[in-house]
C-alpha cells in the first residue's frame, strides 16, 4: 500500500473528526451509557466499558462527561430501550463498510443506512460478508518526521504489536485492544504525541481508489457518519491524495 493513500486516510478522518467533536461526543455518550447498563458501572470488571472509556479518552473527552454517561447506564435511568446493531456492505468500487450503530428503532436505523447505500451504487451485505476483513486493535498515527527508532523503541517496549512506518515517513503503532492505553501514556510520556489515537476495526488489507472512486466512498462514509443512529463507520479504502 502506497504511504501517501494511508496519510490520506488518517487527514481525511481526523479533519471528519475535529469538524464534528460535538457529534462524536454525543456518540460516544451513548456508547457509556450501554456499556454501563449491560455490563455495570465498573471499567474494572466490565471490558465493554473499559474500551469505550479509552475510545473516550483517546477522543479527548472530559472526565466528568463519561462519569455521568457511565453513571446513568449503570443505574438504569437511561439506554433501556437502546441496542448496538452492526451492519456490513459494499460501497462504490466493491470497497467494505462496517457500520456500527445504536438505536432505539431498528426499522429506522436500517432503512436509513441502506437507503444511504443505495443511492451511492452500494448495498448491504449480509452478516459475516466483510466483519472477516477486520480486526479490534488500538491505533497511533505520527506524522512524517517523528524519530522511527526512538518511537520503535517505547512502543515495543510496553508491549505494541507492530510498528509500521509508509513510504511518506507517516508511522503507525498498533495494539492489541487491552494495551491500547498503556501505549499511548507511554509514548506521550516519551514525548510522542500521535495526530491521530483511536481503538476500532481495522482493515487487514486496503483496496486503493483513483480520485473518482475517493470522492464518492468518501461522500458515502459522510451521509453515514451524519446519522444519528450511526456510531462508527470503517471502511478497506486507501484514498488517492491527487
Amino acid at each position: 500500500m502506497a504511504g501517501h493513500s494511508k496519510w490520506s486516510n488518517i487527514k481525511h478522518r481526523k479533519a471528519g473528526q475535529d469538524a464534528k467533536r460535538g457529534k462524536v461526543f454525543t456518540k460516544i455518550i451513548r456508547e457509556l451509557t450501554i456499556a454501563a447498563r449491560d455490563g455495570g458501572g465498573l471499567v474494572e470488571d466490565n471490558p465493554s466499558l473499559r474500551t469505550v472509556v479509552d475510545k473516550a479518552k483517546a477522543a479527548q473527552m472530559p472526565k466528568d462527561t463519561m462519569e455521568r454517561a457511565i453513571a446513568r447506564g449503570a443505574g438504569g435511568l437511561e439506554g433501556g430501550d437502546l441496542s448496538s446493531l452492526t451492519y456490513e456492505g459494499y460501497g462504490p468500487g466493491g470497497i467494505a463498510f462496517l457500520v456500527e450503530t445504536v438505536t432505539d428503532n431498528r426499522n429506522r436505523t436500517v432503512a436509513e443506512v441502506r437507503h444511504a447505500f443505495t443511492k451511492a451504487g452500494g448495498n448491504l451485505g449480509t452478516d459475516g460478508s466483510v466483519a472477516y476483513m477486520f480486526d479490534n486493535m488500538g491505533q497511533f498515527h505520527f506524522a512524517p518526521g517523528a524519530d522511527e527508532e526512538a518511537l520503535m523503541e517505547v512502543a515495543i517496549e510496553v508491549g505494541a504489536e507492530d510498528v509500521e512506518t509508509a513510504e511518506d515517513g507517516s508511522i503507525e503503532v498498533t495494539t492489541d485492544p487491552g494495551d491500547f492505553l498503556t501505549v499511548k501514556e507511554a509514548l506521550l510520556d516519551a514525548g510522542f504525541e500521535p495526530e491521530m489515537s483511536e481503538l476500532g476495526m481495522v482493515a487487514q488489507n486496503l483496496t486503493e481508489l483513483d480520485p473518482d472512486a475517493s470522492e464518492k466512498v468518501i461522500r458515502l462514509i459522510d451521509h453515514l457518519e451524519d446519522l444519528d443512529d450511526v456510531q462508527n463507520v470503517y471502511t478497506n479504502a486507501a484514498f488517492s491524495d491527487e
